[in-house]
């Protein structure tokens, strides 16, 4: 069965959105391996653990709607963590490097959310879509918060 222009512009959105989780996923991952308290480790796994889950219930979805799901990171995300590994064994992974980073993928997400939610979607995806944004925007403030909190004791 062919798709639909409507259903081939949601499944290029959608994609677009696992991409990102994608990102998030293996960003958080380097994030948990790079920095060295326990906690923030912990969080980093726990946000790349709910990255994958978000890709998996896109991919889910896109499969339903008949596409074909994204099940890779961007090209981007790619260059741009081997930039941040570059620039981390120059500056030796300080803390607040490494959270800045962190903020940077999420600033990212956001755009990423926030332009997917400007699409006509239909109400059940739109509600997936409103419901990942939010845990989006809770990483991307508790990743600010701990860069401030780190940013205050240097």
């Amino acid at each position: 069965m062919a798709l639909t222009d409507d259903r081939k512009d949601l499944v290029r959105t959608l994609n677009k959105l696992i991409e990102t989780c994608k990102d998030g996923e293996a960003g958080f991952k380097v994030c948990a391996e790079d920095v060295k308290r326990p906690d923030m480790k912990q969080l980093f796994s726990q946000r790349s653990r709910q990255c994958a889950e978000a890709a998996e219930e896109l991919q889910r979805t896109v499969l339903h709607l008949g596409g074909e799901p994204e099940d890779s990171t961007s090209v981007g995300a790619d260059l741009h963590r081997r930039w941040v590994d570059l620039k981390s064994l120059i500056t030796g992974k300080d803390e607040e490097a490494i959270l800045n980073e962190a903020e940077r993928g999420e600033d990212v997400a956001k755009e990423r959310y926030s332009e997917a939610l400007t699409q006509n979607l239909p109400t059940e995806i739109r509600t997936l879509v409103e419901r990942q944004y939010q845990g989006v925007l809770r990483n991307h403030n508790e990743v600010r918060a701990m860069r401030d909190a780190a940013r205050a004791k240097s």
